[in-house]
């Protein structure tokens, strides 16, 4: 018999560039619904927990976008021992579907006006869905893309995972404005707010039929019991992580998530005046991104992670300040501020994050640190912030919760990284 005819046929390995996309392309679905939800949150409070203070419907539709957020670290754990004992691309095929079918349901959501209190509980429940979808997604693609990545290269490959969450966002920014200037604000509120919902099911169909099919080797070392482990022996690096990410999870929820009620809501400015701010700024850290992990790649990210959280401490209230001149001018130049030291905050942590997590539970302990870290602050920011402005009558509450934040992970990255600790995985 022929030996060429008895082997098997030898699968190439994927390209970089279909690596990247393969891990792209998934956090672009999951963060444009995440998007879509906080930029329409104040019409989606008013159809779903009405009350006779605009504030307390506010703050309730806030309280639906927290309580998605609360959910990631339980999915960081069911998604990231799915990648850790069956493969990280079984864990990103799963997950991409499991946001899918909720935004999909989230645009023919029948209304309180139609349900009643059924309205608001199905609408939680489809937020408790997607939270535990991007409690999987975004760490699980984080490893693949650092794990995949060539060494010396592993920070400006793993940073394509969060540009796509910042492109999927900025998508759902720019067309949240498009349907602002388009519709009028009674067709907003009759059927315009589903439309950004519906669009999100064809970015899912394109991030399903990417990753189909895509093979690529697991881990050399498996653990056999990944939840365990990341609760007994490896719980002091799931601590350190979760710290280091309070910082730049808390900016970035305020920034690019909150501040576009705050100033409709504060600042009285037009809806799609704070919408068109947010995609320019938005822009901007899709080309800062990329930089920032190369510079990280090249000279290493501690100091530049230190010098972001001591930027953000310094600098929280007076940008904050800036944004509530009510100057679009000066909102813009806070705004691109922030993006800068967002962008510095993460451009090298995400190769340090799994860096800091052995293999054999690095999907399952990322996954839930980070989560605990976004679902404790980062997600709940917004509702933090709308209450710390309500309690206290001072409009620029929310810089201390930004300050407070940025230096929880300057004390861990000074006292709890080991200087030692380099980009490689």
């Amino acid at each position: 018999m022929n030996s060429k005819q008895t082997q098997s046929p030898v699968s190439k390995p994927p390209t970089l560039a279909r690596i990247i996309l393969v891990g792209l392309i998934g956090n672009v679905m999951e963060w444009y619904d995440f998007a879509v939800y906080g930029y329409f949150a104040t019409v989606i409070g008013h159809l779903f927990f009405p009350a006779t203070d605009p504030a307390v419907s506010l703050i309730a539709s806030f309280g639906a976008f927290a309580a998605g957020f609360l959910m990631r670290p339980i999915g960081g754990l069911v998604f990231g021992r799915i990648g850790d004992k069956v493969g990280r691309q079984r864990a990103m095929l799963l997950s991409v579907m499991a946001m899918a079918i909720p935004t999909v349901l989230m645009s023919l959501l029948p209304t309180y006006e139609t349900a009643g209190i059924a309205a608001p509980v199905a609408l939680v429940c489809l937020r408790i869905i997607q939270g535990l979808s991007v409690g999987g997604e975004f760490t699980s693609s984080l490893i693949f893309l650092a794990e995949q990545a060539p060494p010396g290269r592993r920070s400006l490959t793993a940073i394509w995972g969060n540009w796509g969450a910042v492109l999927g966002i900025l998508l759902g920014s720019g067309i949240g404005w498009l349907v602002t200037v388009w519709l009028t604000e009674a067709q907003i509120q009759a059927w315009g707010w589903r439309l950004p919902f519906a669009v999100g099911g064809l970015v899912a169909l394109v991030g399903w039929s990417i990753r189909h099919g895509l093979h690529v080797d697991l881990p050399p070392m498996r653990s056999e019991s990944p939840v365990k482990e990341i609760f007994t022996r490896y719980r002091g690096q799931v601590l350190r992580v979760a710290l280091l990410n309070v910082g730049t999870g808390v900016a970035f929820y305020t920034v690019f998530i909150y501040a576009v009620s705050y100033i409709r809501n504060i600042d009285r400015l037009p809806e799609s005046l704070a919408l068109e701010l947010n995609t320019i700024s938005m822009a901007a850290l899709l080309v800062l991104l990329p930089l920032v992990a190369w510079l990280s790649d090249r000279f290493g990210s501690r100091v530049i992670l230190i010098l972001a959280q001591v930027l953000l401490a310094s600098l929280a209230y007076p940008l904050f300040q800036l944004i509530h001149s009510a100057q679009p001018v000066l909102i813009l130049m806070a705004e691109l501020s922030f993006a800068v030291l967002v962008a510095m905050g993460t451009g090298g942590i995400l190769v340090l994050n799994a860096s800091l997590i052995p293999a054999p539970v690095r999907c399952t302990g990322l996954g839930f640190a980070y989560n605990i870290a976004m679902g404790l602050f980062g997600g709940t920011t917004p509702l933090i912030a709308a209450w710390l402005i309500n309690a206290t009558g001072n409009p620029v509450a929310p810089a201390y919760w930004l300050l407070t934040a940025a230096l929880v992970s300057l004390l861990t990255l000074v006292f709890a990284v080991p200087k030692c600790h380099a980009t490689g995985i």
